[in-house]
This record gives structure tokens, C-alpha cells and sequence, in this order.
């Protein structure tokens, strides 16, 4: 597997990680937790050495999980976890950036994921009543203990990250970044962090799944998945947007590959500082998708790509209006 730096810091890891949320969290099904160990195993086998979890997942049983399958492997392996909630009866109840819970949460993942130094700290959401500056400075204590080595923001603003990084040199931005989601190309956001050095971590590459192809306006989620509440996942928008899938698979008959490949593909194309983390609970997706790596698209058919989707209008919005006022602050 090939390997790419985050930005201008000192941290690399594969060209494409694992996302750890849907093992057990997020998506209705779960997997039992030997085989969720078991899949994350068959990744580092796989050439896979970033692991991206967080305390929210499950909530805590999802750290737990990636702990358990990475002590083996400690010294190969880059652990990204993420702070930012507030926890009442074993359920989020809403954000919390205090610095007394940014230390809390630390403590518990630092158990739980069995490590004395977490790779890579992200913020999950953006508190809007703790200043940033005091969340940035409390993670730069925490590396100055030894208990963290890189600070990350996810789903944050240009202006927060500008905030944030004069403080404490933020390491990596994590979004949503894929072929249909692309408005950090347009809110000031993948123009920051170019500018200040710090890397892309893409969460939902595959689009949550749709962009593999398997899902049409007839798919069932499971209760609890979190599509069933999304806009661009109701049955009408599903079969509006397979237009953008019949886009993806006549690339993917050119190249022999699968619209999942020819997708994650188009994201490590367009910076060498982007680090797609697709998640899976099979390992033959698991394969499909490390598949991807060795794709690269040519300038013609990432220009063709362009022109073409540039006719495809989404349906949908990503999110909920309500869960959209929680992301890019």
C-alpha cells in the first residue's frame, strides 16, 4: 500500500484508511465484535495502517472494538479518535468542548483503545459556546504530556480552523468529501487548509454507501440505519441520483473496475493530501475498495468526470437541516 503525508506535518499513513464507525454504529446492523476485530485485522494485513474511531461510536464500545484488534499491531498502526460530546445514560445528549471533557474523553479513549498516546485527536463537532482557542489549547497541554501527538478538526469552518491553528497547528481536517459531496471546493474550506499545510481526512467517500452502486430507490435500511432520515437518501432522491451512478459505472467498464473504485479513485485524485476513509463490514468491499489505490485517472477522463457531473444535479441535501447547523462553524 502505498502511503501519503497529512498535509505538511510529519504524519503518514496508507493512501486510503478505514473507517471504523459502521462496524457496530450508525447503519442499523452490526457486526459481532470478533468479526468486527477480525475485519480490521484483515485490513492491516491488507497494507491499511490508519484506523479512524471515535468515543460517540456505539457510544465507547466502537474505541473498544479498535483498541482490542490493534494491540497487536501498535507500532505499525496510526489511531484517530475523536472528543466532543456530552454523554447521559449511555446516549450523546448534545456537544461538550469544555476542557475539563476534552480531558475526560481523552482518559477513556486512551483506556479504551489500550495506547499511552493518541495519534491523532480530532474535535467531533464544533461547540459554538467554548471559543476555540480554548479547545486548541487544551489539546496543545495534552500534547505537551505526551498523551496525544496531532490535533485534528472535524466538519469545522475555514474560520475556525484559522482560529484553531494559530494555537495549535491543526495536523488534519476531517469532512465529508466525496463526488456528491463536494461544497469544501466552494466554502473557503479546501482553500485554508491547502494554504496552512494541514490534510483532508474524507469521511463518506462512497456517499454513504449509494456511490458503491448496490443501492436503488427499492433498498430497505435497517431500523436505526441512519439514512432512513436523510434527505438524499428518500426513495425519490435514490432514484434521481442513479444518474450520477450510471456516470460512475461507465468509467468503471473502461477500466475494468467497480463505481466504488472509480469513486475513491476521483478523491485521491484531486490533492495528494487527501486520505479517503471508506467504511465496510465485509471484507470482500474491504478489498474492493483497497482496489482503488491502484487506480489512477488521467487528466482527460478526470476532466470528462468534471464536464459530466457538472450536468448532474444532487437530490437531496446530505443532512438534516437540524444536523447541518452542527457541522462547519
Amino acid at each position: 500500500m502505498k502511503k501519503r503525508k497529512l498535509g505538511n506535518s510529519n504524519l503518514e499513513v496508507s493512501t486510503l484508511g478505514l473507517g471504523c464507525m459502521g462496524l457496530n454504529f450508525g447503519y442499523g446492523s452490526t457486526l459481532d465484535k470478533q468479526e468486527a476485530i477480525a475485519l480490521i485485522r484483515a485490513a492491516v494485513e491488507m497494507g491499511v495502517n490508519f484506523f479512524d474511531t471515535a468515543e460517540v461510536y456505539g457510544p465507547f464500545t466502537n474505541e473498544e472494538i479498535v483498541g482490542e484488534a490493534l494491540a497487536p499491531f501498535r507500532k505499525q498502526v496510526v489511531i484517530a479518535t475523536k472528543f466532543g460530546f456530552e454523554f447521559q445514560g449511555g446516549k450523546s445528549v448534545g456537544v461538550n468542548s469544555r476542557p475539563e471533557n476534552i480531558r475526560k474523553a481523552t482518559e477513556g479513549s486512551l483506556k479504551r483503545l489500550q495506547v499511552d498516546t493518541i495519534d491523532l485527536l480530532y474535535q467531533h463537532r464544533v461547540d459554538p459556546n467554548v471559543p476555540i482557542e480554548e479547545v486548541a489549547g487544551t489539546v496543545k497541554d495534552l500534547i505537551k504530556e505526551g498523551k496525544v501527538k496531532h490535533f485534528g478538526l472535524s466538519e469545522a469552518g475555514a474560520n475556525t480552523i484559522r482560529r484553531a491553528h494559530s494555537v495549535q497547528p491543526i495536523t488534519v481536517l476531517q469532512s465529508e468529501y466525496s463526488l456528491w459531496t463536494r461544497q469544501h471546493e466552494h466554502d473557503g474550506v479546501i482553500p485554508a487548509i491547502e494554504e496552512l499545510g494541514i490534510g483532508l481526512v474524507a469521511y463518506s467517500p462512497l456517499g454513504k454507501g449509494f456511490l458503491a452502486g448496490k443501492i436503488d430507490e427499492n433498498t430497505k435500511f435497517a431500523e436505526g440505519d441512519l439514512r432512513n432520515i436523510l434527505p438524499r437518501f428518500t426513495e425519490d432522491a435514490r432514484k434521481a441520483n442513479q444518474e450520477l451512478i450510471d456516470l460512475l459505472n461507465k468509467f468503471a467498464e473502461r477500466r475494468k473496475a467497480t463505481s466504488a473504485q472509480i469513486a475513491l479513485a476521483w478523491v485521491l485524485a484531486q490533492k495528494p493530501w487527501i486520505i479517503p476513509i471508506p467504511g465496510t463490514t465485509k471484507e470482500h468491499r474491504l478489498r474492493e475498495n483497497i482496489g482503488a489505490v491502484s487506480i489512477e485517472l488521467t487528466t482527460n477522463e478526470l476532466q470528462e468526470i468534471e464536464t459530466a457531473s457538472a450536468q448532474i444535479k444532487v437530490v437531496g441535501t446530505r443532512y438534516t437541516e437540524q444536523m447541518e447547523k452542527s457541522t462547519g462553524l
